[in-house]
């Protein structure tokens, strides 16, 4: 401790100069503390002052990071936190706003403007009851306060609202549930119970897509977590978007590579989607057998997700009409079709029928495609090119039938009879293609009667077609029995023995 002047007078010559020493050293030390004192303030200055600057820019991010760098300054300095608190809000981060708020309040408990945001943000996140006790306090500090009075008087109002809200969904009564969660998101939009629980309201009414739009809102406002990513890419997968699924399930993988959930689905979604792509990419371009194997692929790699295996069953509905495999594309567009009615799939469906001369089962599904969108051009079209292909078919071509010239003889013509019914007996097919060969399979036994049948045969080589019932002549296919010509009963009882 430094001697007073007077002692020092007292001292001899040497103690006087160890004396000096002590003082000046003293002196110094607190030269230098009050030096750093106003540096340190300086640069908090200087932080705030850029902070405040930035600010005025709209360059939120820049302004906090200097406004952090103010606090680190000094911790205890309510107005700056105050600050950092609203740079906080007007960025969205809630959490991190309360807590420099609430922090701005230890320090100055009557600081109304921070109770008055805090209450604010306490309001926007759906906290009701922590906003109750906020506003109060401002309101017995200023009465007057209009944003105050304004917001205090819609909290109680809301707070009903939200109780009967869960009596609703409590009830399964889901849709007025979101009437009116979307009423109280308009008072707090920040919420995250108010939002997760429209999203589970949505998915009970089978609203997939609106259910994700309020999940990724939660994820926002949880800070992303692992677990909401993984959930919205399952929900979207579920729905046949494998693609954005997979750019959902790599966000998850950001934050944890070998997440124990996100991996295993990623390694599973990625060859999934590629097949997707690719037979889409291949479809597109007209490469039917490359969109064939790439959709196929996508039926073995999932065996269970309904809507993924839609968008597999159209493209190839799609791509065996294109190749001209008609039985088979008609029965992957009726699966599709058993999953969800589209326009598209009963269009390509159409186009396969009008491949396999099914005329006006191809003008029923064109029909069907225009009920789900009026304005469907292809559709439109495919009516009139049906009912075109239809006229022209009336006459049928029972040499082309067979594939024999028309000068080929009985025997050829029963030779070319064994083959062709051979390979079109519907014992051979199931399901849709099974109709396909029973068309086929009349077609070929009406072309052995005729061709077999000498006066018949003239007939037709004359221009009319004598199994045509409109041609006069009795007993035509096209009347009231199509099997009335076959001795043996049906066709499809016929026995064929080929050495």
């Amino acid at each position: 401790m430094a001697l007073p002047l007077s002692d020092l007078l007292l001292l001899g010559s040497g103690e006087k100069k160890l004396a000096a020493c002590v003082l000046l050293l003293l002196l110094e030390l607190f030269m230098e503390g009050a030096d750093a004192a106003t540096s340190n303030q300086a640069d908090i200055d200087n932080h705030l002052e850029l902070g405040k600057d930035f600010l005025a820019r709209g360059q939120l991010s820049d302004a906090l990071t200097h406004y952090h760098a103010a606090v680190e300054g000094d911790p205890n300095n309510y107005l700056t936190l105050f600050k950092r608190g609203t740079v906080y809000l007007a960025l969205g981060k809630t959490r991190f706003a309360i807590q420099d708020f609430s922090r701005v309040l230890e320090l100055k408990p009557d600081f109304t403007a921070a109770r008055s945001q805090r209450g604010f943000v306490h309001m926007k996140s759906g906290d009701y009851d922590h906003a109750l006790v906020d506003f109060e306090y401002v309101l017995s500090e200023e009465p007057h306060n209009a944003l105050a009075n304004e917001h205090f008087g819609r909290l109680r109002p809301a707070q009903e609202q939200w109780a009967l809200v869960q009596r609703l969904m409590d009830n399964n009564d889901n849709q007025n549930a979101i009437g009116m969660i979307t009423q109280l998101l308009e008072i707090s939009p920040w919420s995250v119970p108010f939002r997760q629980a429209r999203s589970d309201a949505y998915l009970k009414t089978n609203d997939v897509l609106s259910a994700i739009s309020d999940l990724r809102q939660v994820n926002r406002l949880s800070q992303d977590s692992t677990e909401g990513h993984y959930n919205i890419a399952h929900l979207l997968y579920n729905i046949g978007h494998a693609t954005n699924a997979l750019k959902e399930i790599r966000e998850c993988l950001k934050f944890d590579p070998e997440h124990k959930l996100c991996f295993p689905f990623y390694k599973k979604l990625r060859k999934v989607e590629k097949q997707l792509v690719t037979a889409e990419q291949a479809r597109e371009e007209k490469q039917a057998e490359q969109c064939i194997t790439a959709a196929e692929a996508v039926l073995k790699h999932e065996p269970d997700e309904t809507m993924v295996r839609y968008e597999a069953h159209k493209l190839l509905c799609s791509c065996y009409t294109t190749d001209e495999q008609y039985g088979k594309a008609l029965s992957h567009c009726k699966q599709a079709l058993d999953i969800m009615k589209d326009a598209q799939v009963y269009c390509d469906r159409a186009e396969a029928l009008l491949g396999s001369e099914m005329y006006d089962d191809a003008i029923h599904d064109f029909q069907a495609a225009i009920e789900i969108d009026e304005n469907n051009a292809r559709a439109k079209e495919g009516i009139q090119k049906a009912k075109k292909l239809q006229k022209q078919a009336e006459r049928r071509d029972y040499y082309k039938i067979l594939g024999v010239k028309r000068t080929a003889n009985k025997q050829e013509i029963v030779k070319a009879y064994r083959k062709a019914a051979q390979k079109w007996h519907p014992d051979n097919f199931k399901d849709e293609e099974k109709k396909v060969a029973e068309k086929k399979f009349i077609d070929i036994a009406a072309a052995k009667e005729v061709l077999t049948d000498p006066e018949k045969r003239r007939q037709f080589d004359n221009g009319e077609d004598p199994l045509d019932p409109e041609s006069n002549q009795r007993g035509g296919f096209r009347g009231a029995d199509p099997f009335a010509h076959f001795q043996h009963g049906s066709p499809f009882q016929f026995k064929f023995h080929f050495n």
